[in-house]
């Protein structure tokens, strides 16, 4: 017994306790980091394109998809490292670092293009944002709480997109791409600056270790060993499957649907300006309104399986339509569709222990990052092999047009991925934890035994009873 206290004792030593950090930290902090962050990233929409082509004028979608490959690659290998240490050291410290590493080629677009794109490529290391930030919210809201929260979070991602991409077309076509680089730069700067002087540490303290110096194991930061791990646990492994699945054609979408709506669909500027608002007003109201409706009618898996259903449906009509209507009727369902994530986002965060929310959110976030590579490179490459030509800022011609019977190939490819997704989601379990874990009180060895993505910890009062509500 004496040594039992004696061990407990000094492993309570090795944390830092009796904050009240916690009790400060709030998702608005979460919120506003994610739209400072997405936002000036918006406003580099037009410029983007233009210095694409400019840098790389033979195959620009291609190269963009092989820089967004080499990110996304790092990405999935950094993203368990970083879960892993904000689990120990807290979410703060980590942030601030993904933050200022995503924001950092801003400025060099204008600097030295070659330079800028080099950097981005590199910055996959530390472009997990969303996987540090999703952990942030997880140790601050309880189960009941939490798909709100994550649906928050992702509605505020759409509601940067909102008018951001729109602000930079005029500003670039008013005073040049200089000033929407400064601006964006700007808006970076403040972001990293909020992180720093504003946003609290939500990890409560005694889950903290006091020193930088406790090692992590590198089973934890190998990204094929949180593969195998998740791969013990068949709940998360469907899980990653799915979001896999379902995201590969939702990235390759993002890196040239805008470019698609312009020179297949014939859409003016102001059209697609005017489409990216109502798809962003409409995602935000599904991310919070209906999102919280769902999550507490029909649960976690029918949420995702309807999330995945609308888009099938959105894809199908991206594929099959040739009239700018239908872009108009696929977008409401798109919005529709954006419920998908934070949905499996709250389902993961369910079936992780408390301790363990940011290496399973890093492996979710990591798999994303992969998509965020191969998305776009096979987007290219499909539109490519079917002729559809994206090289060119100047609209295709009406013949060349009629001349393909899919008007957009990918995203036939991509509806055929996400019913792929559909048929694993529909094995994902209505996991629920056991009650013994709901209170904190099993064993170590029982939490190992019972979750294979439970890393060791010393004492059982190390679990946030916050974070082990009943339900959602």
């Amino acid at each position: 017994m004496n040594q039992e206290k004696a061990a407990t004792e000094a492993s309570d030593a090795m944390l830092v306790r009796g904050s009240n950090s916690r009790g400060r930290a709030r998702v608005s902090h979460a919120v506003v980091v994610i739209f400072l962050e997405f936002f000036a990233w918006g406003l580099l929409t037009t410029p983007m394109l233009k210095v694409l082509h400019e840098t790389f004028p033979q195959h620009t979608f291609l190269m963009n998809g092989m820089i967004q490959g080499v990110k996304g690659l790092l990405s999935f290998l950094s993203a368990p490292l970083i879960g892993a240490m904000s689990d120990v050291w807290g979410r703060k410290s980590f942030l601030l670092l993904t933050v200022f590493f995503t924001c950092a080629p801003i400025p060099l677009m204008r600097i030295s293009p070659w330079w800028y794109f080099a950097l981005i490529s590199v910055s996959g290391v530390f472009a997990v944002t969303f996987s540090v930030i999703f952990a942030y919210v997880a140790d601050i809201t309880d189960e009941q709480e939490r798909s709100t929260a994550y649906g928050l979070v992702s509605a505020t991602f759409a509601a940067s997109l909102v008018i951001s991409p729109a602000i930079g077309e005029y500003l670039s076509a008013q005073y040049g791409d200089s000033l929407v680089v400064l601006v964006a730069t700007v808006i970076a700067v403040a972001d990293i600056a909020f992180v720093f002087f504003v946003v609290p540490e939500s990890l409560p303290d005694k889950m903290r270790l006091s020193s930088w110096g406790f090692p992590i194991s590198w089973e934890q930061a190998d990204p094929f060993a949180s593969l195998r791990r998740v791969g013990k646990d068949s709940t998360v492994l469907l899980i990653c499957v799915t979001v896999f699945l379902s995201y590969l054609p939702e990235a390759g979408q993002y890196s040239s649907f805008f470019l698609y709506l312009k020179q297949v669909i014939k859409f003016s500027p102001a059209a697609i300006a005017a489409y990216i608002a109502m798809v962003g007003i409409l995602s935000i109201i599904a991310q919070t309104v209906l999102l919280s409706v769902l999550m507490r009618t029909v649960g976690y898996k029918k949420t995702v399986l309807l999330g995945l259903s609308f888009q099938v449906l959105q894809l199908l009509w991206y594929a099959f339509g040739s009239e700018p209507w239908m872009m108009w009727a696929a977008g409401t369902i798109a919005a529709l569709s954006s419920i998908t994530f934070p949905a499996v986002s709250a389902l993961v965060s369910h079936s992780a222990l408390p301790d363990q929310q940011g290496v399973v959110q890093g492996m979710v976030t990591g798999i994303r990052g992969l998509c965020n590579g191969l998305g776009p490179a096979l987007y290219g490459v499909i539109f490519f092999m079917f002729n559809v030509e994206l090289d060119e800022i100047t609209p295709v011609t009406a013949e060349s047009h009629s001349q393909s019977v899919i008007p957009g190939p990918p995203f036939l490819f991509g509806a055929c991925a996400v019913i792929l997704a559909l048929g694993v989601a529909i094995f994902i379990p209505d996991h629920h934890r056991s009650p013994e874990d709901k209170a904190g009180s099993i064993s170590t060895t029982h939490s190992q035994s019972a979750n294979p993505l439970a890393i060791p910890t010393s004492d059982t009062e190390d679990h946030e009873p916050l974070l082990q509500d009943s339900s959602m």
